[in-house]
């Protein structure tokens, strides 16, 4: 039966969910579990959505790069897929459960696990919004301390430690994302969903994604647009958004929001197009020719988009353009509209959650 220590322990993993500080959070839940169980080593793992990979969160007497070569190594092996399909943890003392699992008899123990000196360890499946997103594995050298009754405590705690290591949680907090508008991480390797949002739709229409190829060659950090779809404007917005760099590397993706919208300021689509390409310091003659018009056609387009903006100037016109991002650039001048500077590390300047910074 649990303590009344234990159950508090598990209590305030909880709340830790709350806190907008991953890296203290993340420490925190290793510390309260350190006093509800015996443990000598611990380290808390996400799945990096972009590589697979397993990137430490938060370790006690693990660096991250042992950790997470352990990890890589450890996903391999059978008692890997053990690990994922229970609900309750297992562990060294009670892999006699599973005769055809017996954790003690393989070589992973035998080369790892024994020659650390460690004697009882046990390794819990991180979920999240009903996805694979890390592990926790918990370490002691004493033989036979995670029995029945320690692998429930730990799975009672198992979702906030989820929630704490799902690299993609916190992705809206991280750019300032309003709390409304459907959103995805787009990368090469394809897309991936954030918790708590519907998929954006411009991500997987085909005409979007030249764009956002285009995007990411700039290495800019953020670019504001308005694009139609199946007979809806959305306004869309596209973060650069770098995970751990890992064990090969970092990880760029773009961060893809969009909330539908009607054409601001009651503008055409033909307006808002030639806006555009006047925001791009194109002249009258050289847009007619982009768009098959004529001159004539231009020049009304443009007193036309003066007067419903209340804008003095073709200037302040394009001006007002860039700011509010009243745009539909192609990929060829999509680089003059992108805003660059910032902390480079996709956090536009606010601090960046730990399970999304480089390993120390």
């Amino acid at each position: 039966m649990l303590s009344h220590h234990q159950i508090a322990a598990a209590t305030r993993i909880g709340m830790l969910t709350r806190e907008r500080d991953t890296m203290s959070a993340c420490a925190q839940a290793l510390d309260e579990l350190g006093r509800a169980l015996p443990l000598d080593l611990a380290t808390l793992l996400s799945i990096d959505p972009l590589t697979g990979e397993h990137i430490q969160v938060a370790g006690i007497g693990y660096t991250a790069e042992t950790s997470q070569a352990l990890a890589a190594e450890f996903v391999g092996t059978p008692w890997y897929r053990n690990v994922v399909r229970q609900d309750v943890p297992p562990s060294i003392s009670e892999d006699a459960d599973d005769p055809g699992q017996r954790f003690r008899h393989g070589w992973f123990y035998a080369e790892r696990v024994r020659p650390a000196g460690l004697r009882d360890a046990m390794t819990g499946a991180l979920r999240h919004e009903g996805r694979l997103v890390g592990l926790i594995i918990l370490s002691t050298r004493d033989p036979g301390a995670y029995d029945t009754e320690a692998r429930r405590l730990l799975a009672s705690v198992i979702p906030a430690l989820g929630a704490l290591a799902d690299p993609t949680a916190h992705t809206g907090d991280l750019h300032g994302l309003p709390p409304e508008g459907a959103a995805s991480l787009v990368a090469e390797s394809g897309s991936v969903d954030l918790p708590g949002r519907e998929r954006a739709r411009v991500a997987a229409d085909e005409e979007f994604r030249p764009l956002l190829r285009a995007f990411a060659e700039t290495g800019g950090r953020r670019l504001r647009l308005l694009w139609p779809l199946d007979g809806t404007w959305y306004r869309v917005s596209l973060h650069r958004h770098t995970t751990s760099p890992g064990l090969t590397g970092p990880a760029v993706a773009v961060l893809v929001h969009e909330t539908p919208t009607e054409l601001p300021y009651g503008l055409s689509p033909r307006e808002l197009e030639v806006l555009t390409r006047a925001a791009t310091g194109q002249t009258n003659q050289a847009i007619a020719q982009a768009l098959f018009l004529s001159p004539r056609t231009v020049h009304s387009h443009i007193e036309h988009l003066l007067r419903k903006t209340g804008a003095a100037s073709r200037a302040e016109a394009t001006a007002l353009a860039v700011r509010d991002g009243l745009l539909r650039p192609t990929p060829d001048h999509l680089g003059r509209f992108v805003e660059r500077g910032g902390s480079g590390d996709g956090s536009d300047g606010r601090r960046t959650p730990h399970h999304l910074r480089p390993p120390r």
